[in-house]
């Protein structure tokens, strides 16, 4: 419901009786001294003030979330956040959804102070951080071109407190305290200057006054509807400003203010990026940090739901939090151990199982070596990698339930080891079943170099790999070797150029080489390097064999008979690796 009227003092006095709040999902106040300047400015031009947008909050759902007040005394180290509201009295709430920047920018200008870091003081030094307050210039003019006409400035009061012809502090604030009869009296009063500047700065002062305590400037909306979910959408939409804001940044600011021992933002982005510079380096985010906890708690359906970031969840959530912690480092490492990274990691989400997994059995790292873990592990990795395999896409459509469902699977059944055909039975009763038909099985013999399906195939297709030594994708025979000119002059007939060039890239010439070897392999005809590097005939051939190649000719024109064959014995290995556990 849309709704004109009222005033500035009067909003004021609605946050100073809190019976206006912030609800969670709200951020941090982040204006600026010049900001809070210009928006009083813009005031006293008669300039467009915005809309706000309220939420009426009945007192059946006032105890869910945590509330907060505004900020009043901006201190940028000690005091830089919103604090919480604590006992809320048992009535009707109004939370702003759309203007908490500029209701905090009046509170502070009116009520409060700003107290900024000078520049090249220590943080540490007690005046580093001197307290200042809204103060306008009654007889100045603005020397800059931005189009203000009002001279607003934070200062200390010993710096508002020298008077001259050219300039008269007077502190904003006063005119909700003092009786405006006396402020003007005061003025008359103490002026030591000509007429024009008194009849100039009474005009101002006038001015501010009418316009913070009389002029009808508030309009805003106000949403009565209590569903949580519809609400925060609200928000989203009026606070995007053409940027569209995660919903899970909401989500997790509710999760931040629902906390009370842990610094559930700190918390989270601290393990975010120890995840990430783990092994090569992941590229995990917040929400999948998330949504684990959501999982690794047994809080409802997995999903970013308002409803399941309430404060007895989120209180589940913070003691879990350092097992929740522990199992996802443990699950990173693992990845690691497996060979992976950003650059080869299809779906994060196909992590979610493994950490809820670890989490319950209460594995530690010793599980990532211990050789009494060595078949677990396999079997892990094995319904891992095929979960990656998929060209459909296990992990994305349905994702939530999914989860769900395999999470009920992982608690029932895990305590003889991972239920790796349990959960595939699961997921195929869901239409995402792990099996591969012939038509998948020739799809994936052509992945191509690049792709982030080939490395996960790759290492399934030929274990046995110390995957802490870096190993990539390589080219058997050189992608060098198949430029248009090189291929002609090398006589592949025109009619094939096109095709070596596709093959080239594709599985059966691709195979997994450690780092250091293959930066010295270079643009070798493959039989030449082999013959270096293996120069035992007999274990050169076992190492061949053991990598799918029975053959490899030393001329590139002959290349499609080597890609061929070793397509060939791909599709039959796939078929078997993937289709058993």
């Amino acid at each position: 419901m849309y709704q004109t009227g009222g005033t500035i003092s009067s909003l004021i006095d609605q946050v100073r009786n809190n019976e206006l709040i912030l609800p969670a999902i709200q951020r941090e106040f982040v204006w600026r001294p010049d900001q809070i300047c210009n928006l009083f400015d813009s005031l006293l031009q008669g300039y467009p003030f915005g809309t706000f947008l309220f939420w009426r909050i009945q007192p059946d759902n006032r105890g869910k979330y945590q509330f907060y007040d505004f900020v009043t005394h901006y201190h940028q180290r000690d005091n830089p956040h919103c604090p919480p509201l604590k006992d809320l009295p048992a009535r009707e709430l109004v939370a702003v959804l759309d203007g908490q920047q500029r209701i905090t920018a009046l509170n502070i200008g009116l009520r409060g102070s700003y107290s900024q870091k000078i520049h090249g003081k220590w943080w540490t030094s007690p005046d580093a951080f001197p307290l200042k307050r809204l103060y306008i210039n009654l007889l100045g003019q603005p020397e800059d071109e931005t189009g203000s006409r009002y001279q607003f400035e934070f200062l200390t009061d010993k710096q508002a407190g020298d008077i001259s012809e050219r300039d008269y502090w007077f502190r904003v604030g006063r005119i909700l305290e003092e009786d405006r009869d006396d402020l003007h009296d005061e003025l008359n009063d103490g002026w030591e200057g000509d007429r024009e500047s008194l009849k100039s700065a009474r005009s101002v002062l006038r001015h501010l006054i009418t316009t913070i305590l009389d002029k009808d400037k508030i309009a805003y909306y106000e949403e009565k509807e209590q569903d949580l979910e519809h609400v925060l959408n609200i928000f989203i939409r009026m606070n995007s400003g053409g940027t569209v804001l995660s919903y899970s940044d909401l989500l997790l600011s509710i999760a931040v203010a629902q906390w009370n021992d842990l610094d559930a933002r700190e918390q989270i982005h601290a393990l975010v990026d120890e995840m990430n510079e783990t092994g090569d380096g992941f590229s995990f985010s917040k929400d999948l940090v998330l949504k684990a906890g959501l999982m690794l708690s047994d809080i409802g359906s997995v999903g970013f739901k308002v409803d399941n970031f309430n404060k007895a969840n989120m209180a589940i959530l913070e003691k879990n939090w350092l097992e929740i912690r522990t199992a996802l480092l443990l699950t990173t490492k693992l990845l690691a151990t497996f060979g992976f990274n950003s650059q080869n990691l299809r779906a994060d989400s196909a992590i979610l199982p493994i950490a809820y997994y670890l989490y319950i059995r209460k594995l530690d790292d010793g599980y990532l070596s211990r050789s009494e873990y060595a078949k677990d592990r396999e079997f892990l990795r094995k319904w891992f990698i095929k979960s990656l395999l998929k060209a459909s896409g296990i992990w994305g459509s349905g994702l939530d339930t999914l989860l769900t469902s395999l999470r009920r699977v992982l608690k029932e059944d895990s305590e003889a080891g991972f239920p790796a055909e349990k959960l595939s039975s699961v997921m195929a009763a869901r239409g995402k079943a792990l099996h591969f038909v012939d038509e998948e099985v020739e799809e994936l013999a052509e992945l191509e170099y690049g792709g982030k399906r080939t490395f996960a195939l790759l290492s399934l297709l030929f274990p046995g790999f110390d995957f802490s030594r870096h190993f990539h994708v390589d080219h058997i025979y050189p992608k060098g070797l198949f430029s248009t000119s090189k291929l002609r002059k090398a006589g592949v007939p025109e009619e094939r150029v096109e095709s070596f060039k596709a093959w080239s890239n594709q599985l059966p010439n691709l195979q997994l080489l450690e780092g250091t070897i293959n930066n010295e392999k270079r643009q070798k005809m493959p039989l030449k390097w082999y013959e270096a590097v293996w120069p035992d005939p007999d274990a050169r051939l076992r190492h061949l064999h053991s990598q799918g190649i029975d053959l490899l000719p030393d001329d590139i024109a002959n290349f499609d008979e080597f890609y061929l064959q070793r397509k060939a014995l791909l599709i039959e290995r796939i078929r078997q690796v993937v289709n058993s556990y």
